[in-house]
């Protein structure tokens, strides 16, 4: 089935995310696998959003992306900017994993990023959930500048319906957005820490907390070194912009 109508998406600080429900939103997915539409697709949340208004260059790759609402943060903004929430949290942690136990027609999905060791057990546990797919490393996310071309000719070579790149953000946008094209995948997905919570390394937020939308409070909890820059003081000022842009009549 092709799409028919156009997406229905709502700008949040300045970037167009599409609001969906979960179903459509896996439906699209395979739909533009069957079509052979190339798409890059990413996330946004509040971390990300912050990032788009201080980094120009992330800011402008987005326009070329297909932006999909991950987290409570978008979601209120969603509320205050535009009166409700997003139909679905399509978080990535969750969505990519189920788009791929929903496709039942075998595809060839490919994997970038993270430590070699990451990137080789997050690509077997994904065999383990989704064993109708040909899932392949094509390396790890500490490739040089010198080994890019190599890497770009093992796409072309294996040509994945599915590409996930996980790079963190804005890495592995800017590669998707600069570097990517249809001869070498047909959707790219921009992952994040996707592999880290495959593989185990990082371990996810208890059920509970998940449905409770506390899971980001759970991960500052692990790793409050390395993010409590991005909650404590992001998710704040991320509030704050939005705030902002609701008194001056912007989205």
């Amino acid at each position: 089935m092709s799409e028919t109508a156009p997406l229905i998406r709502r700008s949040i600080l300045g970037v167009p995310v599409v609001a969906l429900p979960w179903q459509d939103a896996i439906d699209l997915m395979r739909n533009r696998i069957s079509d052979k539409k190339f798409t890059l697709v990413t996330w946004l949340n509040a971390h990300n959003a912050n990032v788009a208004q201080t980094d120009a260059g992330f800011r402008k790759a987005l326009e070329s992306f297909l932006v999909l609402p991950d987290g409570i943060g978008v979601d209120i903004a969603s509320k205050i900017l535009h009166g409700s929430s997003f139909p679905a949290n399509l978080n990535g942690t969750d969505f990519t994993p189920a788009i791929l136990q929903a496709e039942t027609n075998p595809l060839r999905v490919g994997l970038i990023g993270a430590k070699p060791d990451v990137v080789q057990k997050a690509a077997d546990r994904f065999k383990e959930i989704a064993p109708q797919h040909d899932i392949r490393v094509i390396s790890d996310g500490f490739f040089s500048a010198n080994n890019e071309s190599d890497v770009l000719q093992s796409l072309k070579d294996f040509a994945p319906h599915i590409l996930l790149v996980a790079m963190g953000v804005p890495r592995q946008e800017m590669f998707m957005a600069q570097r990517l094209s249809p001869e070498h995948c047909t959707l790219a997905f921009g992952v994040g820490a996707l592999f880290d919570f495959m593989a185990g390394v990082v371990p996810r937020a208890p059920p509970l907390v998940q449905k409770l939308r506390f899971e980001w409070l759970y991960r500052l909890a692990q790793e409050p070194a390395r993010l409590w820059r991005r909650y404590i003081v992001g998710n704040p000022l991320f509030l704050l912009r939005v705030m902002r842009a609701k008194l001056r009549g912007r989205n």
